[in-house]
């Protein structure tokens, strides 16, 4: 029997039948059931090549917690809303939790989590190195969604704080995760771009405590073309696995332009991993050794040994904040993006350079404990960021721009990728947001998405449904 993983039990509260049997593994394939429309005018305005309603950074933007859906986003009159639906229905219930958005900036967008222990529905939104809004639901608003209803009363007041606890003046990217035991924790940078830290607070369904810091942004990189003595982690997730262990990609992103070799790329170089077996309080490296201490003076940094997984230098226009997934052995997965230099050895325009010749790349550790790269064969045609999701039989799936799947096989070492669904129909905007935790429940892939539009004229804001193999 294929176990879930503890994250997904303990979002889902679902636990699969002792002595189930699963048939063979069928390989990888995607059949679409189905489209329901969240918004049909939700506020569309591009900013850093994205949409507020639709970045790979939010999560979650879309989650399925108890058999029912939940999806957050902002209105054409800039209100944030929380829409949820049972499993399977076609109409959404929505309310507004008292905020409006106030800048028209891509990265203040509205991430969700679940603190299992009590209950509730947790939303922080609307920052970008600055303040944030913190909303929280009543307590067992989720878990007994037939019984409540789901009214503007279920909600709390807005606030610039989590409960009291003030974090940062300069808080972007927030990322909430559930812990195998039912807290909640919320990753986010403290800092600016190219000068950042990243931090952890943590819910016990009683109150939030600040961890700490677990990120440094000192110390020198030196590339061919100069050095930088201040950046920032960007994280391509943090998850937890079946075992409890928590997994974290990331790329670093360089202050001085000097790394580069054309002042039109980005200065993010090399990817890395880093693991912790303590809820995020001690960071190891891939070799096991000890690399930062949250809350504590020895951070994750640059200098760090055995960090790297995939070196890369800054000249290919890699992307940050791409996807992660684990398998069911605890085997960590990504999926990074760059100009492979087949196409030269020097971006000049990362944005024009990623859409013409960008492509992905789904990295990971196999049983060895090697890590194996390999191309997927499919044109990203966009400057944006893959999503990343593995079935119930550990087939990848990379959901790439335009809302276009790729697969790729456990039984090929994941390394037959090809495209499933090119997208048709759906006239998505570029970047998407997928449900990381419907998966394991029943095996649907859920893609939230935006219609394209142009200048500040609102779009449908919809949620397509694949069944994958369960």
């Amino acid at each position: 029997m294929k176990r879930r993983s503890v994250l997904a039990t303990a979002l889902l509260g679902v636990v699969a039948a002792p002595g189930t049997a699963r048939a063979a593994d069928p390989g990888p394939s995607v059949t679409r059931t189905g489209t329901t429309t969240l918004d049909t005018r939700a506020l569309y305005f591009v900013s850093y090549d994205g949409l507020v309603n639709n970045n790979s950074f939010q999560k979650n933007g879309l989650l399925t917690y108890k058999g029912h859906q939940y999806a957050a986003w902002y209105t054409a009159d800039r209100n944030a809303v929380v829409g949820r639906r049972a499993l399977g229905a076609t109409t959404w219930q929505t309310v507004r939790v008292g905020h409006t958005l106030r800048y028209d900036d891509s990265h203040n967008v509205i991430s969700m989590g679940v603190s299992r222990v009590d209950g509730r529905l947790h939303l922080n939104m609307d920052s970008h190195s600055d303040g944030f809004t913190y909303v929280k639901s009543v307590a067992g608003l989720l878990d007994d969604p037939a019984g409540l209803s789901w009214t503007a009363s279920r909600f709390g007041t807005p606030r610039p704080t989590l409960d009291g606890l003030t974090l940062t003046p300069q808080f972007t990217y927030p990322q909430f995760v559930a812990t195998p035991e039912g807290r909640l924790q919320l990753s986010y940078r403290a800092g600016v771009s190219g000068n950042g830290r990243n931090a952890l607070a943590e819910y016990d369904g009683t109150r939030w405590t600040a961890l700490g810091e677990w990120t440094g942004s000192t110390g020198t990189y030196t590339s061919e073309h100069g050095s930088s003595t201040a950046r920032n982690m960007y994280l391509h997730g943090i998850d937890y696995d079946r075992n409890g262990r928590l997994h974290a990609f990331f790329t670093w992103r360089e202050q001085n332009g000097a790394v580069m070799c054309a002042s039109g790329g980005i200065t993010n170089h090399d990817t890395g991993y880093v693991w912790s077996d303590d809820r995020g309080r001690t960071w190891r490296n891939d070799a096991g050794a000890v690399v930062g201490v949250t809350g504590g003076s020895d951070r994750v940094s640059v200098t760090d040994p055995g960090l790297v997984v995939d070196p890369l230098n800054p000249d290919h226009s890699l992307m940050n904040q791409e996807s992660q997934s684990t398998d069911s052995a605890g085997r960590p997965h990504a999926i990074i993006s760059y100009v492979p230099g087949r196409f030269g050895q020097c971006t000049t325009d990362y944005v024009a350079d990623r859409t013409a010749n960008g492509r992905a790349f789904h990295v990971r550790r196999d049983a060895s404990g090697s890590w194996r790269k390999t191309e997927i064969p499919v044109p990203l045609n966009s400057s944006q960021r893959t999503k990343l999701v593995l079935d119930a039989y550990d087939n990848a799936y990379a959901v790439l721009p335009y809302g276009r799947i790729a697969g790729a096989s456990k039984a090929s070492g994941h390394t037959d990728w090809r495209l499933l669904f090119d997208g048709g129909g759906l006239n998505a905007f570029g970047e998407v947001v997928v449900d990381e935790t419907r998966v394991a429940q029943d095996g649907v892939l859920s893609v939230l998405y935006q219609e394209r539009s142009s200048g500040t004229t609102p779009s449908p804001l919809r949620v397509a449904d694949f069944r994958l193999p369960a």
